[in-house]
């Protein structure tokens, strides 16, 4: 019995998003490898992190507005951090990757080989 209340006290908390991770992807994302003069913003979502920052390539809004770059959501049942890139032209969230750790998640992100998430 004790253990099934731990289980159903345990599913209940919400460890993302928290200030520290927030801080962390923040961090690191100062190792991308483009636009390294904008400073993107890591703003906490429901079970994640959405990564924005200025359009300085005017390719996506042509007065260099915020816009959002990749969304980072964690699935506290498997324990998995996913990544979504942000389809422009069609204004939705598109699945990238899954990741055992964080800091692989902000690596993929910060490298970007198809300049998929930094455009």
């Amino acid at each position: 019995m004790t253990a099934a209340l731990m289980r159903k006290a345990k599913m209940g908390l919400m460890p993302h998003p928290n200030e520290l991770d927030r801080k962390r992807i923040e961090r690191g994302l100062s190792a991308r490898n483009r636009y390294l003069y904008v400073s993107p913003n890591v703003t906490p979502v429901r079970g994640g992190y959405l990564v924005e920052s200025p359009c300085c390539s005017r390719n996506i809004d042509t007065d260099g507005a915020l816009i959002d770059v990749a969304l980072i959501l964690y699935d506290a049942v498997s324990g998995i951090w996913k990544l979504f890139r942000k389809n422009h032209a069609r204004g939705s969230w598109e699945f990238y990757s899954l990741y055992h750790r964080l800091p692989s998640a902000i690596d993929e992100l910060n490298s970007d080989p198809e300049r998929l998430f930094w455009q």
